[in-house]
């Protein structure tokens, strides 16, 4: 019956999503996508699938869990180069990050309509569809399982708090991960979560989570001369640490602003980079104005777009100074995380303070840095994994996160301390992208089981 439901709501929603994909925004953005995915992932076919050649199609939710598919997939170019590699996505924030992976296709996925389902797995004939993390579609699964394409997940995960775990998306999603053939999970609680949701245990592997190897690789791949970090870490005349704020919310920044200007009285020094989650015209002219009204008077406020342009070779942005010894640096740029926060001290990551719920923390582990975030954490594996090694601190409130940054700025050895503990973390957690491409190599050379 919930089956039924399911697929008479998409019946209904996808008509009814044509006014909505006009209006601006994430929603119509999104919206637009999905609606032409069947059209977008038929042209490319139609031009290049080569049907002589095994296909993989990877799915992924956002860019979060596009970093855990990605991991595999860059991998999977290496090992088996002439194979066909397709990428999807949910969301618009994915948008430019997915154009930039070295896959044969990148696009929206489809709705997940009977007909459009089946349309998206005609055209593109995948030999795999492999989901990351969580993001799997019932109907999806259902018409690639009718259609005998392997289907696996890497970084399969199902936390406590998810959605997945109610009692009416448990009946709508179980024959979903009934029809699943092989599943690396992250650790042994997802494994019992995945069970209990409907995956054979017999299907299901530990092997960890490909984050870890991911942010590990994009830290280890910069070098020490990049224009960005040669210019957030200064010549080394200003020696105060570095604080790097990503992702962040207005409504963190409502308790990360006072919560520094607390710890600067208390004689913290130290220099802010702050990149929003969503750098628009209006969160930028909001947050600075915040930094202005909360933080010391007299500091030097600048983006990030003005400080680099003289190192590009570009004329600064109209009515921009970019000053030599800046205090702040507010981000208006996007994807630029993993260089922001090699150059950090001590990091703070948005969402805590959210009801979307806390961003990667491993990014800033993987540079070795010490983590702070907002209380809205239990979702997040990595977030329980550092804060039990002492390398991050789950602060409540404005008092307890200002005491947090107070402390690391002011204390290098338990500033150090900490920022090992965290690249440690991220250290234990290498070799799941390996073993995920394992996963995807076999499900494309192994023979499915018969159907029963």
């Amino acid at each position: 019956m919930l089956t039924f439901l399911y697929r008479l709501t998409w019946r209904l929603a996808r008509p009814l999503s044509a006014p909505l994909a006009l209006t601006g925004g994430k929603l119509g953005r999104a919206l637009r996508g999905r609606r032409g995915a069947v059209a977008a992932l038929s042209a490319w076919a139609e031009r290049s699938r080569d049907p002589t050649r095994p296909l993989v199609w990877f799915h992924a939710a956002s860019v979060g869990e596009g970093r855990q598919a990605e991991a595999v997939l860059l991998r999977l170019r290496a090992a088996r180069p002439s194979w066909q590699i397709v990428y999807t996505f949910s969301s618009p924030s994915a948008e430019r990050w997915a154009a930039s992976l070295p896959v044969d296709c990148a696009g929206y996925v489809p709705f997940d309509t009977v007909d459009d389902a089946g349309a998206a797995l005609d055209a593109v004939r995948p030999t795999a569809l492999v989901f990351s993390a969580t993001d799997i579609w019932p109907e999806l699964v259902r018409q690639a399982a009718a259609r005998r394409v392997a289907l696996g997940v890497v970084s399969a995960t199902m936390a406590p708090t998810s959605s997945r775990s109610g009692a009416a998306a448990r009946q709508i999603l179980a024959a979903a991960y009934g029809a699943l053939d092989s599943v690396g999970a992250i650790d042994e609680a997802d494994a019992g979560a995945l069970v209990r949701a409907g995956v054979p245990r017999a299907r299901i592997t530990i092997s960890g989570d490909t984050r870890h190897d991911a942010a590990h690789g994009r830290i280890a791949a910069l070098g020490p001369d990049a224009p960005l970090l040669r210019e957030l870490r200064g010549d080394g005349r200003d020696h105060r640490p570095v604080v790097v704020a990503g992702s962040t919310w207005p409504s963190d920044e409502r308790t990360l602003m006072p919560a520094l200007m607390a710890a600067h009285r208390k004689g913290a020094r130290f220099r802010l980079v702050i990149a929003p989650h969503e750098p628009t015209a209006e969160h930028l002219q909001a947050l600075e104005a915040k930094i202005r009204h909360c933080m010391a008077p007299g500091m030097a406020l600048v983006r990030l777009s003005a400080l680099l342009a003289p190192v590009n070779g570009q004329p600064l942005p109209t009515g921009s100074l970019a000053p030599a010894n800046w205090d702040v640096v507010v981000v208006d740029r996007v994807g630029l995380l993993a260089e922001l926060y090699a150059a950090a001290a001590v990091a703070y990551v948005g969402g805590g303070f959210h009801g979307a719920g806390l961003h990667s923390v491993i990014e800033p582990a993987a540079a070795g840095v010490p983590v702070l975030f907002g209380p809205r954490w239990r979702g997040s594996r990595d977030a329980r994994l550092l804060l039990e090694a002492g390398a991050a601190v789950a602060a409540r409130d404005r008092a307890e996160l200002s005491a947090a940054f107070a402390h690391w700025l002011q204390d290098e050895t338990a500033r150090a301390t900490a920022a090992a503990a965290a690249r440690a973390v991220v250290e234990r957690g290498q070799g799941a992208a390996d073993r995920s491409l394992q996963l995807v190599i076999d499900l494309v050379e192994r023979p499915l089981a018969p159907s029963p």
